[in-house]
């Protein structure tokens, strides 16, 4: 199968894997759902560091061909600290006013209804775009090795699945209907697969770039993991919930060693 074919598959697989999870948690009770979301995050916080010193990093490091491997790791460095003043930018941006919840004011009820509406239409804007990022990194995967592109879109797919779950709770909250709510995550995951497809004309003949490439997504996945996903999971602190992380963190960990120990 030709190589652009793989690509456009894992970008509707990975996406379409995401929409599909995230709607059918969303049919169950809002107890099961929240008892449910906390095992998807473990196991996403697993496959995305699995992927990242697995997978990503040890092929960028062999496919640098003759660049200095340190210059893949400040890349790596680099990259966490642009994430890092990424989400900054955000932050600020979202709570740049005297009426933002972080500042634990309460907004007047019209206000609030007209900040849900926008924050989903921004939230749509920004998923389409985080989705066709996606895309240019499942085709730097693929176009480095056919199971490497596997291992980067299951580890997508995996950290997507809550995500995708928030974004439709956020868009139910701003007045869409359920249907509404669908629609918008599946087109926003069509993101992933226009990316891909630039990706792959763009990288084709920039093969020098694909090592610098895999050392961005693998500092995003890094950063996603520990600021994002892990702090949500100290929150709980039971013994028997800090095992069930434990394993299911060890299960996708496992899983992305085991699979991208079949391309060797």
């Amino acid at each position: 199968m030709p190589l652009l074919s793989w690509i456009i598959l894992f970008c509707l697989v990975g996406g379409g894997i995401s929409v599909m999870f995230a709607s059918m948690l969303l049919l169950l009770s809002d107890d099961r759902r929240t008892r449910l979301i906390p095992h998807f995050v473990s196991f996403a916080t697993g496959t995305l560091l699995g992927a990242a010193f697995l997978g990503l990093l040890p092929h960028a490091l062999e496919s640098a061909q003759g660049y200095e491997s340190h210059n893949i790791m400040l890349t790596v460095l680099v990259g966490l600290l642009s994430f890092f003043l990424l989400e900054k930018l955000v932050l600020w941006r979202h709570c740049h006013s005297a009426h933002c919840e972080a500042h634990g004011v309460e907004p007047p009820q019209d206000v609030g209804h007209h900040h849900k509406a926008s924050t989903g239409s921004l939230l749509v804007i920004g998923d389409v775009l985080h989705s066709f990022v996606d895309g240019v990194l499942i085709a730097a995967a693929f176009m480095t090795n056919i199971l490497l592109g596997v291992v980067t879109s299951l580890a997508i797919a995996a950290h997507e699945i809550p995500q995708q779950i928030s974004n439709f709770i956020v868009l139910l909250q701003g007045g869409r209907g359920t249907k509404k709510a669908l629609f918008l995550n599946m087109f926003s995951s069509v993101g992933t697969v226009v990316g891909g497809v630039v990706g792959y004309y763009s990288l084709h003949n920039m093969q020098n770039v694909l090592p610098y490439t895999l050392a961005v997504a693998a500092s995003g996945f890094i950063y996603i993991a520990v600021s994002d996903l892990i702090p949500g999971l100290h929150k709980r602190t039971a013994p028997i919930e800090i095992v069930q992380q434990m394993t299911l963190i060890s299960i996708g960990a496992v899983l992305m060693y085991l699979i991208n120990a079949s391309l060797h």
